[in-house]
Protein backbone atom coordinates (compact mmCIF):
# COMPACT_ATOMS: atom_id res chain seq x y z
CA UNK A 1 0.00 0.00 0.00
CA UNK A 2 1.30 3.32 -0.83
CA UNK A 3 -0.15 6.78 0.70
CA UNK A 4 -0.05 10.14 -1.26
CA UNK A 5 0.47 13.61 -0.34
CA UNK A 6 -0.01 16.36 -2.64
CA UNK A 7 1.52 19.99 -1.98
CA UNK A 8 2.15 23.27 -4.14
CA UNK A 9 -1.13 24.23 -4.94
CA UNK A 10 -1.66 27.80 -4.83
CA UNK A 11 -3.18 31.38 -6.03
CA UNK A 12 -1.55 32.39 -10.02
CA UNK A 13 -2.26 34.65 -12.28
CA UNK A 14 -3.12 33.53 -15.79
CA UNK A 15 0.41 32.83 -17.83
CA UNK A 16 2.01 32.10 -14.67
CA UNK A 17 3.39 28.60 -13.27
CA UNK A 18 3.40 26.42 -10.03
CA UNK A 19 4.90 22.99 -9.76
CA UNK A 20 2.88 20.18 -7.56
CA UNK A 21 4.45 17.88 -6.27
CA UNK A 22 3.33 14.32 -4.48
CA UNK A 23 4.89 12.66 -2.13
CA UNK A 24 4.50 9.20 -1.43
CA UNK A 25 5.12 7.02 1.47
CA UNK A 26 4.80 3.06 2.43
CA UNK A 27 5.61 0.55 -0.42
CA UNK A 28 8.22 1.87 -2.57
CA UNK A 29 6.99 4.27 -5.08
CA UNK A 30 8.62 2.68 -8.29
CA UNK A 31 6.88 -0.18 -8.48
CA UNK A 32 3.71 2.34 -9.06
CA UNK A 33 2.49 4.34 -12.40
CA UNK A 34 1.48 8.28 -11.33
CA UNK A 35 -1.23 10.21 -12.18
CA UNK A 36 -2.63 13.35 -11.90
CA UNK A 37 -5.96 14.48 -12.23
CA UNK A 38 -8.34 17.69 -11.31
CA UNK A 39 -11.69 18.46 -10.29
CA UNK A 40 -13.40 21.51 -10.86
CA UNK A 41 -16.48 22.63 -9.24
CA UNK A 42 -19.74 20.51 -10.44
CA UNK A 43 -17.23 19.10 -12.98
CA UNK A 44 -16.38 15.34 -13.07
CA UNK A 45 -12.79 14.31 -12.11
CA UNK A 46 -10.63 14.86 -15.33
CA UNK A 47 -7.61 12.74 -16.47
CA UNK A 48 -4.51 15.83 -16.60
CA UNK A 49 -1.10 13.95 -16.84
CA UNK A 50 0.46 9.97 -16.51
CA UNK A 51 3.60 8.81 -16.02
CA UNK A 52 5.03 5.13 -15.56
CA UNK A 53 6.98 3.28 -13.12
CA UNK A 54 10.70 4.24 -14.60
CA UNK A 55 9.38 7.60 -15.96
CA UNK A 56 10.23 6.46 -19.47
CA UNK A 57 6.67 6.99 -21.08
CA UNK A 58 4.39 10.05 -20.28
CA UNK A 59 0.38 10.94 -21.19
CA UNK A 60 -1.07 14.19 -21.28
CA UNK A 61 -4.22 15.38 -22.30
CA UNK A 62 -5.08 17.62 -25.12
CA UNK A 63 -5.77 20.48 -22.86
CA UNK A 64 -2.76 20.79 -20.85
CA UNK A 65 -0.17 18.69 -23.77
CA UNK A 66 2.53 21.42 -24.08
CA UNK A 67 1.95 23.08 -21.38
CA UNK A 68 2.04 21.00 -18.70
CA UNK A 69 5.11 18.13 -17.54
CA UNK A 70 4.74 15.01 -15.60
CA UNK A 71 7.64 13.74 -13.95
CA UNK A 72 9.19 11.46 -11.03
CA UNK A 73 12.16 11.16 -9.08
CA UNK A 74 11.87 7.63 -7.48
CA UNK A 75 14.62 8.35 -5.34
CA UNK A 76 12.65 10.50 -3.55
CA UNK A 77 9.40 8.70 -4.06
CA UNK A 78 7.88 11.84 -5.67
CA UNK A 79 6.12 12.54 -8.47
CA UNK A 80 5.97 16.22 -10.18
CA UNK A 81 3.57 18.16 -12.35
CA UNK A 82 5.29 21.15 -13.66
CA UNK A 83 2.31 23.32 -14.65
CA UNK A 84 3.23 26.51 -17.34
CA UNK A 85 0.75 29.25 -19.11
CA UNK A 86 -1.20 28.98 -16.13
CA UNK A 87 -5.25 29.46 -17.91
CA UNK A 88 -8.19 30.48 -15.93
CA UNK A 89 -10.02 27.03 -16.80
CA UNK A 90 -7.04 25.45 -15.12
CA UNK A 91 -8.34 26.19 -11.80
CA UNK A 92 -9.63 23.11 -9.99
CA UNK A 93 -8.49 20.59 -7.10
CA UNK A 94 -5.98 18.77 -8.50
CA UNK A 95 -5.00 15.03 -7.25
CA UNK A 96 -2.42 12.75 -7.11
CA UNK A 97 -2.98 9.08 -8.05
CA UNK A 98 -1.39 5.79 -7.98
CA UNK A 99 -1.93 1.99 -8.85
CA UNK A 100 0.31 -1.01 -9.29
CA UNK A 101 0.94 -2.48 -12.62
CA UNK A 102 2.73 -1.52 -15.47
CA UNK A 103 -0.18 -0.04 -17.19
CA UNK A 104 -0.65 3.69 -17.59
CA UNK A 105 -4.12 4.34 -17.14
CA UNK A 106 -5.96 7.04 -18.28
CA UNK A 107 -9.27 6.60 -16.60
CA UNK A 108 -9.74 7.51 -12.74
CA UNK A 109 -11.32 4.41 -12.10
CA UNK A 110 -8.08 2.52 -12.61
CA UNK A 111 -5.81 3.91 -9.66
CA UNK A 112 -6.29 2.23 -6.54
CA UNK A 113 -4.54 4.72 -4.45
CA UNK A 114 -5.48 8.76 -4.13
CA UNK A 115 -4.00 11.56 -2.15
CA UNK A 116 -6.42 14.65 -0.18
CA UNK A 117 -5.90 16.94 -3.24
CA UNK A 118 -4.52 20.75 -3.56
CA UNK A 119 -6.04 23.54 -4.85
CA UNK A 120 -5.15 25.42 -7.71
CA UNK A 121 -6.34 28.75 -8.89
CA UNK A 122 -5.86 30.90 -11.80
CA UNK A 123 -6.81 34.39 -12.03
CA UNK A 124 -7.73 36.28 -15.13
Amino acid sequence: QVQLVESGGGLVQAGGSLRLSCAASGRTFSVYTGGWFRQAPGKEREFVAAISRSGGSTYYSDSVKGRFTISRDNAKNTVYLQMNSLKPEDTAVYYCAAQGTSYVPTLPGRYDYWGQGTQVTVSS
